[in-house]
């Protein structure tokens, strides 16, 4: 597959790719054929194993572009922004007017609640590497008490049709089966999703041995949740793809 690099650290030897099937996939260095610098937007081939890529190989270096002439203060430069009506700069400052706050780009990456879920259970299933937005970890909660109720809902229904239901037959099995199989079956993915939020505030997933405390532990987690994304990279990989990213005034003279 192929795929771009957004971010590899040569000191700790891992990175992260985008794939041209919009999923992010974590690399080694002995996840290389080759030694090379994997720069950020090296277009790289590699082989999708779960979330790891492997037998990664650089295609193309990405491409310097020249950097634009600072303007001179007084001046009158138009500047196109998203709606491609131009600005001024301001003579008296000669500070450019405030720009538009980016976004982490998603490199083709749906950001949906159920492509979140649906990442969770698929690419990301054990994928305790790398960033998890609010986004993200409260889609797969959305979408995995959805999932929870509704075969609770089908279980009892066919336990009616049965007649498990009726007096002195017994327990509801299916309506206690199904949501059972199912809660076991997400543990490893709601697992790697909250260590995946986690690393996006910046902590060790070993944090979340904190839930073990009595009373405060499953709070302390839930806070965890709440709180926004860190807006620059950090040990655990880029911003996530939508976070809003503030860009700050920039003097030009």
């Amino acid at each position: 597959m192929r795929g771009e690099v957004l971010h590899y650290d040569q000191a700790e030897g891992f990175g992260f790719i985008t794939g041209v099937d919009g999923n992010r996939y974590a690399f080694a260095r002995e996840d290389m054929r080759q030694a090379a610098t994997m720069g950020k937007g090296t277009q790289v081939e590699f082989t999708p194993s779960g979330g790891q890529a492997r037998d990664v190989f650089a295609i193309h270096a990405p491409i310097e572009r020249p950097t634009a002439p600072v303007p001179q203060a007084g001046r009158s430069v138009p500047q196109f922004g998203r709606s491609g009506a131009t600005e001024s700069m301001s003579p008296q400052t000669g500070y450019a007017p405030a720009p538009t706050p980016s976004y982490a780009s998603d490199s083709g990456a749906s950001t949906g609640l159920w492509s979140h879920f649906r990442q969770a259970i698929t690419t990301n299933y054990v994928n305790f590497r790398g960033r998890a937005r609010r986004k993200e970890y409260w889609g797969y909660v959305l979408f995995w008490l959805i999932a929870v109720t509704a075969l609770a809902i089908a279980g009892l229904a066919v336990d009616a049709a049965t007649g498990n239901l009726d007096a002195g037959m017994g327990e509801p099995v299916i309506g206690f089966a199904l949501p059972g199989l199912f809660v076991v079956a997400t543990l490893l993915p709601g697992l790697a999703v909250t260590i995946r939020r986690i690393h996006d505030l910046g902590l060790s997933g070993w944090f979340y041995l904190l839930i073990l405390l009595p009373y405060v532990g499953g709070l302390i987690i839930f806070v965890f949740t709440l709180i926004p994304s860190q807006k620059h990279e950090n040990r655990w990989g880029p911003v996530p793809a939508g976070v809003r990213i503030p860009t700050p005034y920039v003097p030009t003279a």
